[in-house]
């Protein structure tokens, strides 16, 4: 919690827009059934690495730590997962899915792996010719 409460407050935040969205009955649909699925399951994707990155910013990192912040966010994403989805079964029209689970996973493992090649970059010294 080294970044402060306020990290928190918006990882909670992106939680209650996840349980919102998916206490609706029904989400707006594309035209074509096809684009329709894969927007949603992007939606999933980008949603659950949002969550991740969320967490990880949470929790706090150093270059020590940071693999072990990158995997408990992971995990406290996939772990929100599986309870919206457990929470979708509740609600009519809507159905609990693994496969979601996955998906969401693979979001979130997407958005570490994402942070850990930036966090590899920046750390990376370039020489360039003639400079010192």
């Amino acid at each position: 919690m080294r970044e402060g409460w306020h990290n928190w407050l918006l990882a909670a935040a992106w939680m209650a827009m996840i349980f919102i969205l998916s206490s609706r009955p029904q989400l707006p649909e594309l035209e074509r059934d096809w684009l329709d699925l894969v927007v949603k399951k992007l939606g999933h994707m980008v949603g659950y690495g949002v969550l991740a990155w969320l967490y990880m910013r949470a929790l706090g990192s150093s270059e020590r730590g940071g693999r072990r912040t990158r995997l408990v966010s992971w995990l406290l994403a996939v772990a929100y997962a599986l309870t919206d989805e457990y929470h979708q079964t509740f609600v009519a029209g809507r159905n609990g899915s693994l496969v979601d689970v996955g998906i969401d996973a693979v979001g979130a493992g997407t958005a570490m792996l994402l942070q850990w090649w930036m966090s590899r970059r920046r750390g990376v010294v370039r020489r360039v010719p003639g400079v010192q």
